[in-house]
């Protein structure tokens, strides 16, 4: 039950202030978020490609208060298709973006976001890439389905996120795996009221099944984002009994979390996606990743004991 107050302190400003002050943190977060500039991300970006492995970079922070920090995270992505095309590795490296990050939650923050993410999806394109929208709380998708459904007219391979606790969320992928649209599936990691939103872990995941059985007998392309063996069994066999190749699914986790896991996949010729973060507002992320998963909160709290 660990997970509903974690989320709630990602929400604290004053956990963030105690939290960002340990002397431990930062050595802790490098292991969920291994840099803080571009030029940091590099060697990250390159070893992981040279062991087979894809990527979704994602720049953290999505505490945005002005349309001038919404512009200035546009210029970051901006600046990462930039590095990305140096490096030759546009067909490898695809983006995840939160519109929240792109203005969002500001006045007129629909059209801002859309203004904002629609140079990034058009950078990226152009270097044979593409851009997946994450999904975040509730009460923003109607405006992220909205914008995705926009971008996707003039670039069809962008994807977006589903999450799948939320009681919509079987609906949406009746109508995503219609589409042919590119689907990321979820758990999902914010704290929802019980109105739209399931609780239990056992209802959670038999949504998930439901769900990702919708996608791989659609006409889209699903994208498995999940760290449970059982589930990732249960997604290999659902794409055998619909039929699919290993290049029309992927799967995807989290930078930092069963890594050996990645490597096996790959070798076993699937498509393993590694979701990759880096940034300096790094907190609520972060606290993100300690509530999905109580290992990583026992592996955080255990760094704080040993080396604090």
């Amino acid at each position: 039950m660990l997970g509903p107050v974690i989320l709630a302190a990602s929400r604290s400003d004053r956990m963030r202030r105690l939290i960002s002050a340990a002397p431990v943190t930062k050595q802790v977060v490098d292991r969920f978020i291994p840099g803080e500039t571009v030029d940091d991300i590099v060697p990250i970006v390159e070893r992981l490609t040279a062991d087979g492995l894809e990527l979704t970079m994602d720049v953290v922070g999505e505490d945005i208060t002005t349309p001038e920090q919404a512009a200035a995270a546009r210029d970051a992505y901006l600046a990462l298709i930039d590095r990305l095309e140096q490096l030759a590795l546009g067909e490898r490296v695809e983006m995840s973006v939160k519109l929240s990050m792109f203005g969002q939650a500001l006045d007129g923050g629909h059209e801002l976001a859309l203004a904002n993410v629609r140079p990034v999806v058009e950078a990226a394109a152009a270097i044979g890439t593409t851009v997946t929208l994450d999904a975040e709380d509730h009460t923003t998708l109607d405006s992220m389905f909205a914008i995705h459904e926009e971008l996707r007219k003039d670039f069809p391979q962008t994807g977006c996120v589903i999450q799948a606790y939320l009681f919509r969320t079987e609906a949406d992928a009746r109508r995503l795996a219609a589409s042919g649209s590119r689907v990321r599936l979820v758990k999902g990691a914010y704290k929802e009221p019980a109105e739209v939103a399931h609780q239990q872990k056992h209802e959670i995941d038999k949504a998930y099944v439901r769900i990702l059985r919708t996608l791989m007998e659609g006409e889209g392309y699903p994208m498995i984002g999940s760290h449970d063996p059982r589930l990732i069994s249960i997604a290999q066999e659902l794409a055998r009994k619909a039929g699919r190749k290993l290049d029309e699914y992927e799967f995807q986790m989290l930078y930092g979390i069963r890594g050996d896991e990645h490597l096996r996949l790959a070798a076993e010729g699937h498509r393993m996606r590694v979701y990759t973060a880096y940034g300096t507002d790094w907190y609520g992320y972060f606290m993100r990743r300690l509530a999905e998963k109580p290992a990583n909160l026992r592996f955080f709290a255990r760094s704080m004991l040993t080396r604090g």
